[in-house]
């Protein structure tokens, strides 16, 4: 099984650090972001892709250097980034097979939630939080499988802690039968082929003790004291 790594996004929330650096590789501990992202993947999948364009040159030096995956491919949202569903889909001619994971690059999840994500045939993961306005909700049926996902609802819509998308999935290479269209922002959102999915088929709901997204400096800064070890084997 392949493991995506959306990793080409410009981290503009992340300014000024990534104004010379890409946010993959910003410092997390004593590694950086993506060398987290490839451990949690570490054992669950046999090949990495990492969907890169904002100084990929960096990013392609790091994949070069690192002992985590051998097997690994770059590649390169063209002619631009164009939402997490272009990424998606620029992988399309580049999996080895029929199967895969797809994470975000600037997230990161434990281990054994990816693993049992990995069980399914189409699923996405969950984490409950009581920010959730702040994320989407995914509103699962009385068997665990997704109904819709709310994207930013206003408080007091749900019960806190609500269950939010945690910006990991797993497809079959059946995803690619859809084909959304832009959303409102002007971009492909993954989050719209697991809806179009989820309606005429089973997306499981998976959900995962944890999740660190890490989407700006002060989250960052956060991070710096999570006891990541718990949830990731370090190499």
């Amino acid at each position: 099984m392949d493991g995506i790594i959306l990793a080409g996004g410009a981290g503009a929330r992340m300014r000024p650090l990534t104004l010379s650096k890409p946010k993959p590789l910003l410092q997390l501990q004593d590694k950086p972001i993506l060398a987290w992202s490839l451990m949690s993947l570490r054992g669950i999948v046999e090949r990495v892709l990492v969907v890169v364009h904002y100084l990929q040159e960096q990013i392609a030096d790091f994949m070069a250097a690192q002992r985590i995956f051998s097997d690994y491919q770059l590649v390169e949202q063209l002619p631009q980034p164009l939402g997490t569903g272009h990424a998606l889909a620029c992988c399309r001619g580049q999996l080895a097979g029929d199967n895969f994971l797809v994470i975000n690059g600037d997230d990161l999840y434990p281990s054994t939630a990816l693993r049992a994500l990995g069980q399914h045939d189409f699923a996405i993961l969950s984490n409950r939080r009581d920010d959730y306005e702040r994320y989407g909700v995914v509103a699962p049926d009385e068997g665990g499988a997704l109904l819709r996902i709310d994207e930013k609802p206003p408080r007091g819509r749900y019960i806190s802690p609500a269950p939010c998308n945690a910006g990991a999935y797993k497809f079959t290479s059946d995803i690619f039968e859809y084909a959304p269209a832009k959303s409102a922002r002007g971009e492909y959102e993954i989050t719209d082929y697991v809806s179009a999915a989820a309606r005429d088929r089973r997306v499981a709901v998976v959900d995962s003790p944890f999740w660190l997204p890490i989407g700006d400096p002060a989250a960052l800064a956060a991070a710096q004291t999570v006891d990541l070890a718990r949830w990731i084997q370090p190499l």
